[in-house]
C-alpha cells in the first residue's frame, strides 16, 4: 500500500497568480505529477489548499488531484474554508488502507492560525483505537510536536500534550502526518514518528526563530510505504 502526502498548495482564484517565490497552480501541477509517476494508491492532502478561500481555488485543486485516477482524500488547514470543499469532495475522518487505516483529525481553529484538536474529539480518536488494533497513521495540518522553530511553534497543536494522553496507550499508532510547516520533518515523540511534508508551495526555513522563507528548497511531496506492520517513508522533490 503507498500513501503520498501533498500539502499546503495555497491556491488563488487565478491560475496565474504569483506566491513570494514561485507560482502555486504551476509547483502544485508538477508535484502531482511527480506523485503520479509514483503510482500511489492514495494520495491525501493536508490543509491549506487554498489561499485566498475562493471556490475558483477549490476547483483549481479538485481538477488537479482528479487528474491522479486514484483515491484522494483532502482536510482543511487553517487557510481553509471547509464547507466550500466538501461541496466539492467529501472530507473524510477515516480512510481504510486494507492491514491499515488511516485516522483524520481536525485541527482547525477558525480565524486562528494555531490549531487545536479539543476534547471531544480527541474522545472520539480513543475509541476508534480502542475497537481497532490494525496499524494506523494519524493526519492532521497541525504539527503535534514542537519543530524548533519559535514562530511556528506558536502557532502549532495548541493541545498537543492532550493529544499525545489520548494516543500512546495504543501501540497500534505508527506515525503521525501533519502539513502547515512547508518543510520535511521527522521527529521522535515516544514510540511514534512525526512526519513534516514540503508544501507545493513556498518552502519555509527550518529553525529559524522569525518567519523566513527557504528559497533554496524546492516543492515536495512524502511517500509512504506500508508493508506488513512495517512503514517506510521518505521525501520527494520537483523542479518547480
Amino acid at each position: 500500500m503507498r500513501l503520498i502526502q501533498i500539502t499546503d498548495c495555497h491556491l488563488h482564484a487565478e491560475a496565474w497568480a504569483r506566491s513570494r517565490v514561485g507560482y502555486p497552480l504551476r509547483q502544485l501541477r508538477a508535484v502531482i505529477e511527480r506523485a503520479g509517476a509514483l503510482r500511489p494508491d492514495v494520495v491525501l492532502v493536508s490543509g491549506d489548499v487554498s489561499q485566498d478561500e475562493t471556490v475558483a481555488s477549490y476547483r483549481l485543486a479538485d481538477e488537479a488531484f482528479s487528474s491522479l485516477g486514484c483515491f484522494w482524500s483532502w482536510f482543511p488547514g487553517n487557510h481553509d474554508q471547509p464547507r466550500l470543499m466538501h461541496e466539492l469532495h467529501e472530507i473524510d475522518t477515516e480512510v481504510d488502507l486494507g492491514a491499515w487505516r488511516l485516522l483524520i483529525l481536525d485541527s482547525r481553529v477558525d480565524g486562528q492560525a494555531y490549531g487545536a484538536l479539543g476534547e471531544a474529539q480527541l474522545e472520539r480518536l480513543a475509541q476508534c483505537l480502542e475497537e481497532d488494533d490494525r496499524p494506523s497513521l494519524l493526519a492532521m495540518h497541525h504539527p503535534p510536536v514542537s519543530i524548533g522553530s519559535e514562530w511556528m511553534d506558536a502557532i502549532g497543536l495548541m493541545d498537543r500534550e492532550a493529544f499525545w494522553d489520548a494516543v500512546t496507550p495504543y501501540p497500534q499508532v505508527r506515525g503521525v502526518l501533519c502539513g502547515h510547516i512547508h518543510q520535511a520533518l521527522a521527529l521522535r515523540q515516544g514510540e511514534v514518528m512525526v512526519y513534516g511534508c514540503p508544501a507545493t508551495t513556498d518552502q519555509f526555513l527550518g529553525g529559524s526563530p522569525a518567519f523566513a522563507v527557504d528559497e533554496a528548497s524546492r516543492p515536495g511531496l512524502r511517500v509512504v510505504d506500508m508493508h506488513g506492520q512495517r512503514l517506510s517513508t521518505w521525501i520527494e522533490r520537483v523542479e518547480p
